[in-house]
This record gives structure tokens, sequence and C-alpha cells, in this order.
């Protein structure tokens, strides 16, 4: 019996693998090539004088009423052109990131047909970490700014660790998806607790289906620690929704304590300062998953399923 379980493991495993290499090759064919204009380049490495040039342009980067002294100050000034340079030191031709850009595109590409071709365009702003990439259908905007890694000095003084964390290279690849995802979900029908795990789980799905090659811990913003503290504490977490009455619950205070950014869930017990923030979001994505397991539908018919009817066909069980 033993054999026959390996032998039936063996082939379990060799289909499964084989099913997804046909999924990757077709992925791989489809023609797309990604256009980047590198927007922070051209305007710190322009003179002056080139102004009225780029703002013919890029005229969407350039408010009206905003007098041209305003730009000529910060081409000039040396701490954006020192934090343009630390950009160039990082990304350097961006060459890695367009075409793992192009990747994430043909998966787009695959799952979501109407998907357009967007181009690529890089700029250094405010460090507004809300709108670190933002996706329009035709362009891609990328804050570069945001990517220097969690420990540079520019972010120290500024940011909290629990933002700050998500301020790595390996971070643009899921917010590119996050950015892509929106109207992609049907929004919730209400607000309770459930509805916003089954919500976030959605959109962490769609970066299972666009990164196949990327961890667990960068699809949601953890580090590899944080995702083990997860796994081991998955059937208290659940226990602790289900017995507290808090899935169906609509108070509005249960975002904050378990979905949105935080440094910590707020349980308010012990537990808290060990715990990442937005458990719910991973709790959610859990039973997305154990959904997509046991029920055969379209991803355009899951993602526009109510929450109650992914949650009862879930079956989900916590791992003990």
């Amino acid at each position: 019996m033993k054999k026959i379980s390996l032998v039936s493991l063996l082939v379990f495993l060799l289909v499964s693998c084989d099913k997804k290499t046909k999924v990757e090759k077709e992925v791989e064919e489809i023609p797309l090539e990604i256009k980047v204009e590198r927007f922070d380049k051209i305007f710190f490495e322009s003179p002056v004088e080139e102004l009225p040039k780029i703002k013919k342009a890029y005229p969407e980067f350039f408010p009206e009423g905003v007098e041209d002294q305003v730009w000529i100050e910060k081409m000039t000034n040396p701490m954006w052109k020192e934090l343009y340079s630390e950009v160039q030191k990082a990304f350097g031709d961006f060459g890695s990131e367009k075409a793992d850009i192009e990747d994430v595109f043909r998966h787009a590409k695959y799952y979501f047909p109407e998907t357009q071709t967007p181009e690529v365009i890089t700029v250094i702003g405010e460090m507004d970490y809300n709108n670190k990439v933002i996706y329009t259908g035709d362009l891609l905007l990328i804050s570069m700014e945001l990517y220097l890694g969690k420990d540079h000095e520019y972010y120290q003084s500024e940011f909290p660790a629990y933002i700050r964390q998500n301020f790595e290279k390996q971070q643009l690849m899921p917010d590119i998806v996050s950015a892509f995802t929106t109207g992609k979900i049907a929004e919730p029908t209400n607000k309770n607790l459930l509805s916003q795990m089954i919500y976030a789980g959605k959109e962490l799905y769609i970066k299972d289906l666009l990164l196949p090659k990327v961890s667990d811990a960068d699809k949601i913003g953890y580090t590899p620690e944080q995702i083990t503290w997860c796994e081991e504490n998955e059937e208290y977490m659940w226990r602790y929704f289900v017995e507290g009455n808090l899935l169906y619950d609509s108070d509005s205070k249960l975002g904050n304590r378990f979905i949105n950014k935080a440094p910590f869930s707020k349980f308010y017990l012990e537990i808290d300062n060990e715990s990442p923030g937005r458990i719910g979001t991973w709790v959610g994505w859990q039973i997305v998953r154990s959904f997509i397991k046991k029920n055969d539908v379209s991803l355009e018919q899951f993602l526009q399923m109510d929450a109650v009817e992914i949650f009862n066909k879930s079956k989900y069980k916590p791992k003990k």
C-alpha cells in the first residue's frame, strides 16, 4: 500500500507540474513589449533650458497655474538630485524590472484577455506611500523613491517600521498587481468583517495567478517570519473570530484591527505585539484558496461572487 501511495503521489505531482508548465508556456507565448519612459531621468538630467520641451511632452505632470520657477528649483535642488542619484543606484537601467513587468502583464492578458498593455512612466514624487503605483489601463506610473530598501536613511525619521517594511524592490511587482486589481473585484455588498476578509483575499488570489514565482510573504507584504507566525497561529486566530462572533459584525473598528495597514493586529491580548497587521487579510486569502480548490468556477464569476457564498462553499478549516 505504501508503494502504491508513493507512486500515486508521484503521478499527481507530475501531472500538477505538467499542468502548470502548460499554463506558463501559453503565458510565455503571449506577444508583449512594455514601453518605459524614464520621466525621472529626463527631468533630473536635463538642463533647465529644456523645461519647456519637457512640459510639452509630459503635460500631465505640470498642473496649470504652477510657475516654471517651482520646477526649475526642483530640477536644480541638491536634495532632489541626490534622491534621483539613489534611485539610479538602486535601479540602474530598469532592465530587469521591465522584464518582470512584461511577465506580469503577460499573465494579466492570459487571465484577463481585455487587458491593455500600458506605457510605464517612472517618476520621483513626494513619497506618498498610499500611491506607490498608479494604473489607469493605458498608463502605469511608478514612484521610484519608495523602493530604495527599508533601511535607507531617507525613510528612518519619516515612516514607521511597518510601512518601511514594504519599501523594498521586491515589493514593486506585488504593488503593480494591487494597482491592476482596482475595479476588477466586486465591491462588498456590506461592510462586515467576513466581506472585508474575502475582498482582500480575492486581491491576493489575483497575485497568486499573476505572480506565480513570488513568495507569499512578498505578495502580502510580510516578512517570512510573519508568514510563519500566521501559519502557526491560524487555528487560534480563526477560533477567536468565530467565538467572538466577529465574522458578521459590521463594527467599523474591525477594519482597522484586522484588515488595514498597522504595526500589529488588535486582538487585545498578549499576542498582539507578536502578530503582523492585516491578519484578517491573510485569513481571507486562505478562505479564498480553499474555495478555489473545492469549486469549479470561472475567474470572472469568482471575482463577482458574494463573500458568504464563497465562505460557505470553501469549507475552510484552519490548519492545526
